[in-house]
């Protein structure tokens, strides 16, 4: 999942960065609003969190735009502003959710997994596929009740290929929904974590299908290479 975080404050906006990035996401930040809509426009994003009292354009005008230029991307309102008729203005102008600052990560950190459910179709905080269960508040996958030691990598594209399981995830699908601006994360690499994972699930019944010149898929049943 791709996160943006627009907030003007430099230690917020790296703090949640840094947290979001250990939650395993990827997390690109920006700190001047006139920059949202391009950063948009140039790359898909499942989740922006957006602060309201910024320099210039405020967070509610940046809103409004991209809800009338038709941009669905989920927003979530990050602001010290808890009147009620903020939170009804920014829900208005289209923000999905809203959280008042100072706020606590961990509550923080629910609401980003609950957007991740929504996006992937799961009402409950488990992706079952197969042998495999995927817990996104623990953040951690199990093979027949065992849990697999995964490194965040490993665990982000095995969610991603879960959330899709049966179905062709490829690789710059992968690459758009982990790799933030400045990471080193190529369609390469994503060969070397589907390696791993490979190794990962031997003998749990589940297995990674390379389909040629598409990209990989889950396959619970068949689990040849």
């Amino acid at each position: 999942m791709r996160v943006l975080v627009i907030e003007d404050d430099t230690t917020l906006g790296h703090a949640l960065q840094e947290f979001l990035v250990e939650q395993g996401y990827a997390v690109d930040w920006l700190a001047d609003g006139e920059q949202v809509a391009g950063a948009v426009a140039g790359q898909s994003y499942d989740l922006l969190l957006l602060d309201l009292n910024l320099p210039g354009e405020s967070g509610l005008e940046i809103l409004r735009k991209l809800r009338a230029n038709n941009e669905q991307v989920p927003v979530l309102i990050l602001t010290a502003r808890d009147g009620v008729e903020d939170r009804v203005a920014g829900l208005d102008a289209g923000a999905d959710d809203y959280v008042t600052k100072p706020f606590e990560l961990a509550e923080l950190a629910a609401r980003v997994r609950a957007f991740g459910r929504r996006r992937a179709g799961q009402a409950q905080p488990f992706i079952e596929a197969g042998p495999l269960v995927f817990d996104s508040v623990g953040r951690e996958v199990r093979a027949n009740g065992e849990r697999l030691a995964l490194s965040v990598r490993e665990l982000s594209v095995l969610e991603m290929l879960m959330a899709r399981v049966g179905r062709v995830v490829t690789k710059r699908q992968i690459v758009n929904s982990l790799s933030a601006w400045d990471a080193d994360f190529s369609e390469n690499a994503v060969e070397v974590y589907v390696y791993r994972l490979r190794k990962r699930l031997e003998g749990t019944g589940a297995g990674i299908q390379t389909v040629r010149g598409f990209g990989y898929l889950l396959d619970v049943e068949n689990t040849a290479g």
